[in-house]
């Protein structure tokens, strides 16, 4: 009976992918939801992985383990490759296809350098777990390398940190980083002073955090500077390589350089063969439909609506003014919305267009520092922080994961430590190079602690003659071994070697 209901495929399980899947709970259909890996991630926190704050594991949750109780909802991994709009399918990554009856994208964005790719292999960027343990990795390599530095400029192109995008990503990076070097590591080297790490935060556009009322954006560049953050705002990045970063004439030397700067949509989209923006992300009809095709939905940061807010409602009507910000709240409404639409098409309803509804914005800055706005009010400071941190674990899935990040905050909060510092050498790093082996184990005497005869003087059973025995041999000792603790005065049953 199932298999005759239509075939949701959503594709993503990210905000908006797994609010879609989760409205269809009791809808007369089949969901399935693909992505390419099992978790759900909480992204909005994934910065704090990248700066040793938390694990990996506290700010994500299994697919298969939130969707459990869903009857309806299956759950595939594997990563799309192309959709085929006119046979309605959607190809895979092993060469399989799958059909739908409906489908919902929410394959999200990724990383964008602007025509700039060779960049990425210098400044990493932030949109996976895999993203944010690289990021750590180089941040506490740095501080590794500096130690046993010997040449003072190069001592300082290794504390050196540049956070290129001035955007929320971007100003929490950099404030977690300014705390790191003032206070998490002040302690713990021998040779440096981290508190003498430079900080960088490089900006395009006139102002930090455009997204942010302009008042709300002054107040975030002075709480960064008295971490001790520079900005460098109205400067356009044009060349990174491994030492540093080029904006404009000046080079600046940098041997960790982190990228918060812009996203392009998923290319996934390009296969949709439907308009898309600059940013590569479809343009959809205020019903997030794509236009001409009833069955198409596409939702979260790869779609492009535009909309007019209306805080003082706190909603917003499907007008030409304003694009639908790439946040969670407006991922999970969009995938709500798509869902609810799917389920009017079942009953053969109408759909009805998406009104987004500004739940506001907030960013940290570091330790009781923040700025928000919410519902048409400015927060600036401890207040702002507060209501970031009390959000943020609300919107957090999972019981488990509310208390273990709750636990991680307040220990860095009372201690100032980072409880996820664990990272390694390089792997090209030869055993050779990371010091002197195990001395090798004293050599130890036959049973009872007697001394061999004969043979050569000062033998004994060593190193030296360990390469030498046989199997049979090992089996003759063991065997005399054996007799001697049985024996009640300890004596060896077996006659010394002569």
């Amino acid at each position: 009976m199932s298999a005759l209901l239509p075939r949701v495929l959503v594709v993503g399980g990210g905000f908006a992918g797994l609010a879609a899947a989760r409205t269809l709970v009791h809808a007369p259909c089949r969901v399935v939801l693909l992505d390419r890996r099992n978790h759900h991630l909480f992204q909005p926190l994934l910065y704090q992985v990248a700066t040793a704050v938390l694990n990996p594991a506290d700010i994500a949750r299994p697919i298969r383990s939130i969707l459990r109780q869903q009857e309806n909802a299956t759950v595939l991994l594997a990563e799309a490759r192309a959709i085929d709009r006119a046979a309605r399918q959607v190809l895979l990554d092993d060469g399989t296809k799958l059909d739908y009856d409906y489908l919902i994208l929410a394959a999200g964005t990724t990383h964008s350098y602007f025509g700039q790719d060779a960049w990425a292999r210098f400044a990493p960027g932030l949109k996976s777990i895999e993203d944010a343990l690289e990021m750590r990795r180089r941040i506490l390599l740095a501080y590794e390398a500096a130690e046993r530095e010997e040449d003072a400029a190069k001592r300082r192109e290794l504390l050196t940190f540049v956070v290129v995008g001035g955007g929320p990503t971007g100003v929490e990076l950099a404030g977690a980083l300014a705390e790191i070097a003032r206070h998490a590591l002040r302690r713990d080297f021998r040779r440096i002073d981290p508190r003498e790490a430079r900080v960088v935060l490089v900006e395009g556009m006139p102002r930090l955090l455009g997204a942010f009322d302009e008042e709300l954006s002054k107040s975030a560049e002075r709480q960064l500077a008295t971490l001790g953050v520079e900005v460098v705002k109205s400067v356009r990045v044009t060349a990174i390589d491994e030492r540093g970063v080029t904006m404009g004439a000046e080079h600046l030397p940098a041997r960790t350089v982190l990228w918060a700067a812009g996203v392009q949509g998923s290319p996934l989209a390009k296969s949709l063969a439907t308009p898309l923006d600059k940013a590569g992300r479809v343009i959809v009809a205020p019903d997030l439909r794509v236009p001409g095709d009833e069955r198409v939905f596409v939702v979260g940061d790869l779609a492009h609506l535009e909309t007019r807010p209306d805080r003082a409602t706190g909603g917003s009507t499907a007008v030409t003014s304003m694009l639908v910000p790439g946040l969670a709240p407006a991922a999970m409404q969009e995938g709500r919305h798509a869902a609810s639409n799917v389920i009017d098409l079942l009953h053969g309803r109408p759909t009805r267009p998406f009104v987004y509804r500004d739940k506001g914005t907030l960013a940290t800055i570091g330790r009781r520092r923040g700025v928000a706005q919410v519902m048409g009010m400015k927060l600036t400071g401890t207040i702002a922080w507060w209501a970031w941190l009390m959000i943020h674990i609300v919107f957090l899935i999972g019981f488990r994961n509310r208390i273990v990040v709750l636990i991680e905050w307040a220990w860095a909060y009372f201690t100032y430590e980072r409880g996820a510092r664990l990272s390694r050498a390089s792997a090209g790093v030869s055993r050779r190079s990371r010091g002197p082996s195990r001395a090798p184990r004293a050599p130890s005497a036959p049973c009872g602690g007697r001394p061999r005869r004969g043979g050569r003087p000062g033998a004994t059973r060593g190193a030296s003659r360990r390469a030498r025995r046989t199997p049979t041999s090992w089996a003759r000792r063991r065997a005399r071994a054996a007799s001697c603790r049985s024996r009640a005065s300890g004596r060896c049953a077996s006659r010394p070697r002569r």
